[in-house]
């Protein structure tokens, strides 16, 4: 691939997405689209590109970004249907498919565990991103919100030994459990060692544009280190992102002067790197479309017609399965809560202990919530689209595992699928299952106006300077976090609002606002 190929394709992609919003269309979905129709005009050359770049270079800045406005206390109260859909789950899905596509694709072999990984993990980030425009309730969108974090590290690192056991490193299925557990742990270790020095230079750096290099460092770094000691480098990027993102902005104890110019310009540069990297592997996966047909065309095994009728049977699969799944390990929460309510009526020493743990629970994160409605479970059951990881992973496939064109046929058209299919209903689905946000959003308001209070009198506290006061300010609201008596979202968009006044005085000419007052404010005195 030449610069001119790629400058083409990124500016298609802005012109692509620009359109795609106005009608409220899905960008990757077209720019998918419009990439593998564009693959058949004569004369389109091949984009080849190494198979670790695109995990190496594109995954670990995508994923650290949808980690960073994360919050911490949404994912201990909903931990177990978080790790139930991001770790079971993938699990169960990645065997499935493995199955399926065994007896679809026998030929492949031990390869179709490694489709199976490539097509397990669902991509809710986008769909949890546009969740207020649909009418998502919080509680879902905390649960796909952590779902995708887990689940991205857990197919990853599947996927990981599933390339490993076809070339012949593991023998032995137990083998490879010992080494997901092994990845996780060291790949987490790595992830708060990167992130503790991260927290640790950037105060001492003194510059916006040093600290926001630095942070851009921060997950390909992480992600390389880890995956050269053989651990997940995803997990260890999530940490890294949650440890930093976390602590610069809410924890009292890291807060520094100046430490607002960084804020403001990384929430300006980060959407921008994903956008760029988003409509790259959009483009470059579509652009294989019509070379990787050609090649299954010319291959005896699997072949072009087996490789269709697979790639249509994973997709029901993908679909179905989820819906399924979802349901029976969310029924098993329902069971398990009604059992322990009968408990605690007649026990009252086991309701002592519980109210215990739960206290517990509440200053590390949040006390876990009951177990998901019916509504709830079939929202979170069709929201399964397969994204930017399942095309990433599916491009990142070494030369030397059998099936390599069929697996990233099928990725292409899977992900195709599901967008079309989920992609464009999820909307519909909302309103049919008519969520009473009414409750939710008082909640919130009255959460906000918790926040204002807060602000206000910080405010009026009597301060050396402006610089000062916006400081205190920002102290209060951490200071509320860390004591649970404010939310982590309702703080971050507060603290982003006081970073954007700061920047405003100091940027503000001041023979500008002698001249033009504004209205509402007294001319100062000459």
């Amino acid at each position: 691939m030449d610069g001119v190929q790629l400058l083409l394709i990124i500016g298609a992609g802005i012109a692509i997405s620009a359109i795609a919003r106005k009608r409220d269309l899905e960008p990757g979905m077209i720019i998918v689209v419009l990439a593998a129709a564009a693959s058949f005009i004569p004369g389109v050359p091949r984009l080849e590109l190494e198979s670790e770049f695109i995990l190496a270079v594109v995954v670990p800045p995508l994923l650290y970004s949808a980690t960073r406005g994360a919050s911490f206390s949404a994912f201990g109260a909903n931990l177990g249907p978080v790790i139930t859909l991001g770790v079971v789950l993938v699990l169960l899905t990645t065997g499935v498919f493995g199955v399926v596509a065994s007896w679809i694709l026998p030929s492949m072999g031990a390869a179709t565990f490694v489709l199976g990984a490539v097509l397990a993990p669902p991509d809710t980030i986008t769909t949890v991103s546009h969740g207020d425009e649909i009418g998502l309730p919080k509680r879902v969108t905390s649960i796909l919100t952590g779902e995708s974090l887990v689940n991205d590290a857990t197919a990853l690192t599947l996927f990981a030994i599933a390339i490993g056991a076809v070339n012949g490193e593991h023998a032995t299925w137990g083998h490879g459990a010992v080494e997901l557990l092994r990845n996780a742990f060291v790949g987490i270790g790595i992830g708060l060692l990167f992130a503790v020095a991260a927290l640790f230079l950037r105060k001492r750096l003194g510059n916006a544009t040093l600290e926001t290099t630095l942070v851009l460092l921060l997950p390909f770094t992480a992600f390389l280190v880890a995956e050269e000691v053989h651990a997940s480098g995803i997990l260890a990027v999530v940490v890294a992102a949650f440890m930093v993102s976390t602590n610069l902005t809410l924890d009292p104890k890291h807060q520094y002067p100046g430490a607002y110019r960084t804020r403001l310009q990384e929430e300006n540069f980060w959407p921008v790197l994903d956008f760029v990297l988003e409509t790259f592997v959009f483009a470059y996966i579509g652009f294989q479309l019509k070379f990787v047909l050609a090649d299954l065309a010319d291959s005896e095994e699997p072949g072009l017609a087996r490789t269709l009728v697979a790639a249509g049977v994973l997709l029901a699969v993908a679909i179905l399965f989820r819906i399924f799944a979802v349901y029976v390990l969310f029924g098993r929460y329902a069971i398990k809560d009604r059992m322990m309510k009968r408990r605690i009526e007649r026990d009252e020493r086991y309701r002592a202990r519980l109210e215990e743990v739960r206290k517990r629970r509440r200053s590390r994160g949040g006390e876990p919530l009951g177990p998901p409605t019916q509504k709830e479970t079939l929202l979170v059951g069709w929201i399964g689209m397969r994204g930017i990881l399942t095309l990433a992973a599916a491009g990142s496939i070494p030369e030397s595992v059998p099936g390599r064109d069929a697996i990233l046929a099928i990725a292409l058209f899977v992900t195709l699928g599901t967008l079309l299919i989920q992609g464009t209903t999820i909307g519909w689905l909302t309103r049919r299952l008519k969520f009473d946000l009414t409750a939710e959003r008082a909640e919130d308001e009255q959460m906000r106006e918790r926040g204002r209070r807060i602000v206000a009198d910080a405010a009026a506290q009597p301060n050396a300077d402006v610089d000062a006061s916006f400081e205190a300010q920002r102290l209060a609201l951490g200071t509320a976090v860390m004591k649970r008596e404010l939310t982590e979202e309702v703080a971050r968009s507060m603290i982003e609002d006081i970073d954007l006044r700061q920047a405003a005085v100091h940027t503000a000419p001041q023979a500008m606002l002698r001249r033009r007052p504004w209205p509402g404010r007294p001319t100062p005195p000459e």
